[in-house]
């Protein structure tokens, strides 16, 4: 058995040994049905698999694509949960190939919890390390019509202390602009919102001369102008 196989197995063994079915059908309803759960309350998932993390039981990072995609292509949401988690844990050591991984995790058992986690917390910090990709990628992205590409492209900055590009996010926003789309329109006032709360002047100001979506203004000037 390779390590990866054993890792794997470890992991999927303790999952097992934590599962509810009566909490996973609950879970499983409020993902609408898109996923198969074990049933793990998310405090015990992530103690369980805290072990899995440790620098001294993690695997080498020539293997995390391939965990990480075998990991995303098992039923139970709590392996992906746990990629991503994974993933997370060589944001200092990004490789240049890394977007690949990334753009395949967004593709693939697509849903809000999953893009909310990619987007801001590995390409965010992508992009930022590797700019000379940002803008071609998220050209592709927009024009993909895939909706959660196209979210990744409003949120990745959402956790940026420094550097937060208002010409990229109207762009984004502005590329976007008649989607009725829920996720798109959502994120949109999300991301206003989160930023508004550095500088509500500008968002103010983007939403008075921008023709939002309901949603997206309703969300954008929630806290700013309840």
């Amino acid at each position: 058995m390779s390590r990866m196989t054993e890792y794997i197995k470890t992991l999927e063994e303790e999952f097992k040994r934590l599962a509810n079915p009566e909490i996973a059908v609950g879970q499983k309803a409020y993902m609408k049905n898109r996923f198969e759960f074990f049933g793990i309350k998310t405090t015990d998932r992530r103690a369980a698999y805290a072990i899995f993390l440790k620098k001294e039981f993690l695997p080498n990072q020539n293997e995390l694509e391939k965990i990480v995609k075998t990991l995303w292509l098992m039923p139970e949401r709590e392996f992906h949960y746990f990629g991503q988690e994974l993933t997370l844990c060589y944001q200092k050591q990004l490789k240049e190939s890394d977007l690949d991984l990334f753009e395949f995790m967004i593709l693939n058992q697509s849903w809000w919890d999953t893009v909310d986690f990619i987007a801001p917390k590995l390409v965010g910090p992508y992009f930022k390390k590797y700019p000379q990709h940002r803008d071609k990628t998220v050209e592709k992205w927009l024009a993909s019509g895939n909706i959660w590409l196209q979210r990744s492209c409003i949120l990745f900055q959402l956790k940026y202390k420094t550097g937060f590009d208002t010409e990229m996010l109207e762009h984004v926003i502005h590329s976007l602009s008649g989607s009725k789309e829920f996720f798109i329109n959502k994120a949109i006032g999300w991301i206003l919102r989160e930023y508004g709360k550095r500088e509500p002047d500008w968002v103010v100001e983007f939403a008075s001369r921008t023709p939002l979506h309901s949603l997206s203004r309703r969300e954008a000037l929630r806290i700013i102008q309840p």
